[in-house]
């Protein structure tokens, strides 16, 4: 957790959103001390998702529903954005939003806000494919950002990193990565693996963290401090009581890993 509160972040950093698309808590945990990126001054954290896959979570993260603590004293948890006006009690450290969304009220705080997509949600190439891009002033999708891609947060790195040598440092920078490498098929991270699986879900994350590690370093070169929230969106089951996949309630697909630091 960050010493500052949000709305002393917001206007102050740079702002990180990052999706790591159907990550599993416990592969995750499985894999930090193999993370020296996402974990490299602390653990995950176990939070509940407001959504079962891509679509549906990405909206509440927009509308600045986060994964929430997996406990039960939910009075302990302080939202980092939450929607003004809307009569319900807020925390004073909570950035309060007077827009239908999150990503356009981080706009009319002076925030360019770029979305680099991954999975088939972000690929505009439907209808449907066009709403959750279409949050932000600019977005962009390639094939080789998609799951099919073995090197796909490689590209999707490299693109960001065109676009941040292309950003004043003096701009305000709302950045927002859905990792699409951890979204089945994840099977060929592990050589002779024929099926998706707890362990090749956790090669694709250190494959991830990798790619991030340079990401990260070119944010610490931007003038103001970044704030990052790196998370999963959903998990997914191979196998466990007989699901398979996610869009379904098991914890394997509630549970998510969930990280918030400052680079």
């Amino acid at each position: 957790m960050t010493s500052l509160v949000m709305n002393q972040i917001v206007g102050s950093h740079d702002l990180v959103m990052i999706t790591l698309d159907t990550l599993r808590y416990d592969a995750a945990v499985l894999e930090e001390a193999n993370c020296p990126n996402l974990c490299r001054d602390g653990g995950w954290e176990k939070r509940h998702t407001p959504g079962s896959f891509t679509y549906a979570a990405h909206h509440a993260f927009f509308g600045g529903f986060l994964p929430t603590p997996a406990t039960t004293d939910k009075s302990r948890h302080v939202r980092l954005f939450h929607s003004a006006n809307t009569g319900l009690r807020t925390h004073p450290s909570t950035w309060l939003f007077d827009t239908p969304d999150l990503v356009s009220g981080l706009q009319a705080e002076g925030y360019r806000t770029i979305c680099i997509g991954g999975v088939i949600f972000f690929t505009k190439k439907v209808p449907l494919a066009k709403v959750l891009p279409g949050y932000f002033q600019e977005s962009y999708w390639r094939m080789t950002f998609g799951v099919t891609n073995p090197r796909s947060t490689e590209h999707q790195v490299n693109h960001a990193l065109k676009l941040l040598a292309k950003t004043p440092e003096t701009e305000r920078l709302f950045l927002f990565l859905n990792v699409s490498a951890i979204h089945g098929p994840n099977h060929y991270f592990v050589p002779g693996a024929k099926r998706d699986s707890v362990d090749t879900q956790r090669a694709a994350l250190r494959y991830v963290d990798g790619e991030l590690g340079r990401l990260f370093d070119a944010l610490k070169e931007r003038e103001r401090p970044v704030f990052c929230m790196a998370f999963s969106d959903h998990g997914t089951a191979y196998g466990e009581d007989g699901y398979e996949g996610h869009r379904l309630a098991h914890e394997v697909v509630w549970n998510v890993p969930y990280r918030e630091f400052i680079l």
